[in-house]
């Protein structure tokens, strides 16, 4: 009984802070024993104040900023290519999708056509109707894959958060047991849990609050040889009225080779779901809570760099081999591709070293619209937007469209929250005297949640921008720190994918007001005493 007596004191009392307080005891109680017998229990280490490194300074890119043609725009992206992978592609197979709706339709009629793999890697899938349609999707195709032929072709391959899937007792595991144990030989559903969950911790943490520590937050969707890139989950609100942000690459093989490579890397490190609801680890893999923390992450860390670098060295062989044989044309391949993955408790940070170059070489010539759901910049993002030239347009969720609004408990003090870091930047913004630099926007739409993240980055003297990062990072601590996060950067000289690009960022603009200090006069903005002291555990948390 004790347990359970355990389990309902924390329910009742639980805040994010009782993470760290938990975090050091159980650190200290178990130490010994980990020493013994390589880590069994062991929690994570201190999860609050962690020190973010200041962003070290780069020198800006060589190469005219208005280059046009593809090596014009590989010269002043140049750099993304020395640190990731560097896939070029036609800007003519991307397109940008713009409705919740329009990502839904084009996920079923792909999944329903798909003829070797479709692999799917998300926080959770829902447990709605909308949501079995798309079950029902895969479904069909793995069983018109197994009766037309002797050796089924078609692999379903799906990667979520082991906290969030296996919340409640319908949820997504349920969702996909029927497909696991009809199609055994063809379906995979992977698990992936944070090493960081653990010990006392993972006892004594409820189901609702558990996540915070970490999950499994990519969101890549792969059909064959096409993949759409988003932020959005498998959930009915982000399939109807929760705007987000989607492209659609086509005819992508190499890229989309990659991403399926990289959610196996994934999943070989994760928990396997089996016909009976139970989990178990591949044979060899460290497990990642009952396992040596340390001894997880190395492994987890390997195999998942080992997809990168591999991309990445190939990729280089390939342009070195077209350029020698002359290739394809600049207006066939005028669009690069660059994946960005963010791992920390994996040691893996390579969007967030992107990131932080990009927003260093932005300078005075060039504007940059930046989007966030949950709009927490780290330290090191913000003293960069406030310390550079380049003139920002930042979109955030009002409080009405964000979407914890109207949660019970702690959760529903995350919108107020939000509007306390927003007025702490404004101010910022205002005490340094950069009002028409760094301008702050909230996105308003009667019914509907705002979860859109990325940037638009144009150049001087262009209306249309050249490049775009899309994906899953909301550019706040959680992103950077706790999660597993995956973007893409598109770089283009392609006219009509710029184009589309523009109109995107005006669609969701066009839905905001900017932020003055009139806006925080507002009744509803204001925000009470104890939320604001804390929201510092909110942003590191939520």
């Amino acid at each position: 009984m004790a347990p359970i007596t355990w389990r309902r004191l924390v329910h009742s009392v639980y805040s994010p802070a009782i993470a760290g307080v938990f975090s050091r005891i159980s650190d200290r109680l178990f130490r010994a024993q980990e020493r013994r017998r390589g880590s069994a229990v062991l929690l994570l280490a201190p999860l609050l104040a962690q020190a973010e490194p200041a962003p070290r300074h780069v020198s800006r890119p060589t190469g005219s900023a208005g280059a046009q043609g593809s090596d014009g725009l590989c010269t002043h992206f140049h750099w993304m290519a020395e640190q990731v992978p560097a896939f070029r592609v036609p800007g003519a197979h991307i397109k940008i999708l713009t409705s919740p709706d329009q990502f839904y339709q084009a996920m079923k009629a792909r999944i329903r056509t798909a003829q070797r793999r479709v692999v799917m890697a998300s926080l959770y899938l829902g447990t709605g109707q909308l949501e079995q349609e798309l079950v029902d999707c895969m479904e069909e195709a793995l069983q018109h894959s197994k009766e037309n032929s002797h050796s089924p072709g078609l692999k379903v391959s799906v990667l979520l958060d082991y906290t969030r899937g296996s919340r409640g007792q319908i949820n997504s595991r349920t969702m996909l047991l029927p497909l696991l144990q009809r199609f055994s030989s063809q379906m995979r559903v992977s698990l992936y849990h944070t090493p960081d969950l653990r010990g006392l911790l993972r006892l004594l943490v409820p189901q609702r609050f558990n996540e915070t520590i970490g999950v499994q937050h990519i969101k890549v969707y792969l059909f064959d040889d096409s993949i759409i890139i988003s932020g959005a989950n498998l959930s009915d609100s982000y399939f109807t009225n929760r705007q987000d942000r989607y492209v659609l690459l086509e005819r992508c093989g190499e890229l989309a080779d990659f991403f399926s490579e990289l959610v196996e890397a994934v999943g070989d490190v994760s928990l396997q779901l089996q016909p009976d609801d139970s989990v178990t680890m591949l044979e060899g893999m460290v497990h990642p809570y009952k396992g040596n923390r340390q001894d997880f992450a190395a492994a987890a860390r390997k195999r998942i760099m080992e997809v990168v670098s591999s991309a990445q060295v190939r990729q280089q062989l390939l342009r070195h081999r077209s350029k020698e044989e002359g290739g394809m044309s600049e207006c066939e391949e005028d669009t690069w591709v660059f994946p960005l993955v963010q791992m920390k408790p994996l040691g893996i940070r390579l969007d967030e070293q992107v990131t932080q170059r990009l927003l260093t070489d932005a300078g005075p010539d060039s504007t940059v619209y930046l989007t966030s759901g949950y709009f927490n910049l780290t330290r090191a993002y913000m003293r960069l937007v406030l310390g550079t030239g380049a003139r920002y347009r930042i979109l955030t969720a009002s409080p009405e469209v964000n979407g914890f609004f109207g949660a019970k408990g702690v959760a529903g003090a995350i919108p107020a929250a939000y509007i306390h870091i927003a007025r702490q930047f404004y101010n910022q913004v205002c005490q340094l005297g950069q009002q028409d630099r760094v301008r702050l926007h909230e996105y308003h739409r009667p019914q509907w949640t705002f979860h859109a993240k990325g940037l638009w980055y144009y150049l001087q003297g262009q209306d249309r921008p050249c490049l775009t990062l899309i994906g899953s990072p909301n550019f706040g601590y959680r992103s950077v720190h706790r999660d597993l996060e995956a973007q893409i950067a598109i770089a283009t000289e392609n006219e009509e994918l710029q184009r589309q690009l523009q109109e995107e960022q005006e669609m969701l603009y066009r839905r905001s007001s900017e932020v003055s200090d009139s806006t925080f006069q507002q009744p509803d903005r204001h925000v009470k005493l104890w939320v604001k002291l804390v929201t510092p555990l909110i942003k590191n948390f939520f």
